[in-house]
């Protein structure tokens, strides 16, 4: 019998973490065994664990009582099938927990893709549960492997996120701002509303973060989180929330006030900041953003294909110009997943970098 490895963590403290083992039990009619090869690790998937409840990301891959194992995104190779339609040596993109192994149940199988059909994930969004079968995905390149692991579903967000405030005229505002302006989300969110000239793009960080910020040119101005208070009132604007720490939130709202036509709630790179977003805030309430929701809107709206034309095309010009900020590192083994973990919770990881892990 086959052993597996987990990477688990205490929902109740995010540092607390450890590697369990477990056997992988004998496949059932239809289940397919993934040996998980690579997987990226950013700050996006800290927002994972940060609303790991509220948002059920801990619903995907069930953990011990107390733990959760976080979700990631990553490629993994088919090593036992028992579905007549997927072959022992595919090789698949999608969504895994931190481990070794992950038995699904496919579902939906189809030239380009399948489905993990578990009864636990029957309820949860689909475009975590599609696995991409790399042979027939034609934004595949194996040689950028690597990128699309750590950009494409962040950027698939990003895609979303300007799609959902173009859809509504911006809520009204001339200025868009953006915190944790350096995370790969948002930079791809200002990478997409660098080429709008309705609008201003704003990207607030921290002040070690600047210089690189302002690097990657995808914002019209950048300032750190305690020069809020300079940004001109005036103007309608409406706040993209990457970094999830309350006093932020209400520092922005409180400066712009009935000014800020719209506050979009996406992540939590600040998680130990967050809470009590919404109490007696001035200026709109909050509103969390939920990219499935908006992806099932436009699947409806812009017809079979249409959504993959129009993010595909996105996509290849936003990867186009990645190399000018971001490089890849990679580690492999417990130790290597367990220092960037414990970075990425504690905030401590260059924007400049992207990390691919294995354990």
């Amino acid at each position: 019998m086959q052993q597996a490895m987990d990477f688990i963590v205490s929902r109740a403290d995010l540092r607390q973490h450890k590697l369990v083992e477990r056997a992988l039990p004998a496949l059932g009619d239809g289940e397919v065994l993934l040996k998980v090869d690579k997987f990226a690790f950013t700050s996006n998937n800290v927002t994972y664990a940060a609303f790991g409840e509220a948002m059920h990301y801990w619903d995907f891959f069930p953990a011990p009582e107390g733990f959760g194992k976080v979700p990631v995104w990553g490629f993994a190779d088919v090593v036992g099938s028992r579905h007549a339609q997927i072959a022992v040596g595919e090789r698949v993109f999608g969504y895994f927990p931190m481990a070794t192994h992950l038995v699904v149940q496919a579902s939906q199988v189809k030239p380009g893709s399948f489905v993990d059909a578990a009864p636990h994930r029957a309820e949860l969004a689909l475009v975590y549960n599609q696995y991409l079968r790399v042979a027939q995905d034609p934004a595949y390149v194996r040689a950028f492997e690597d990128q699309q692991a750590l950009l494409r579903p962040l950027f698939m967000t990003s895609f979303f996120i300007d799609d959902l405030l173009a859809d509504n005229d911006f809520f009204g505002a001339k200025s868009v701002i953006l915190s944790s302006a350096s995370s790969k989300t948002a930079l791809g969110v200002a990478y997409l509303l660098s080429r709008n000239l309705e609008v201003d793009v704003v990207g607030l960080t921290s002040a070690s973060n600047v210089g690189f910020v302002e690097g990657t040119g995808y914002y019209d101005r950048v300032v750190t989180y305690d020069g809020i208070g300079a940004l001109e009132t005036g103007v309608p604007s409406l706040f993209v929330d990457m970094a999830g720490n309350a006093k932020v939130v209400g520092d922005v709202h409180r400066h712009f006030g009935d000014a800020l036509k719209h506050s979009c709630v996406v992540g939590g790179t600040h998680w130990e900041a967050r809470g009590g977003r919404d109490g007696a805030l001035p200026g709109p309430k909050p509103q969390f953003f939920f990219a499935p929701a908006q992806i099932a809107k436009r699947t409806k709206e812009w017809g079979p294909g249409g959504v993959e034309t129009r993010f595909a095309e996105a996509w290849r010009g936003f990867l186009g110009s990645v190399p000018n900020w971001m490089r890849v590192v990679h580690g492999a083994g417990p130790k290597a997943v367990e220092a960037v973990y414990l970075a990425m919770v504690d905030g401590k990881v260059s924007p400049s970098e992207g990390h691919m892990l294995s354990l």
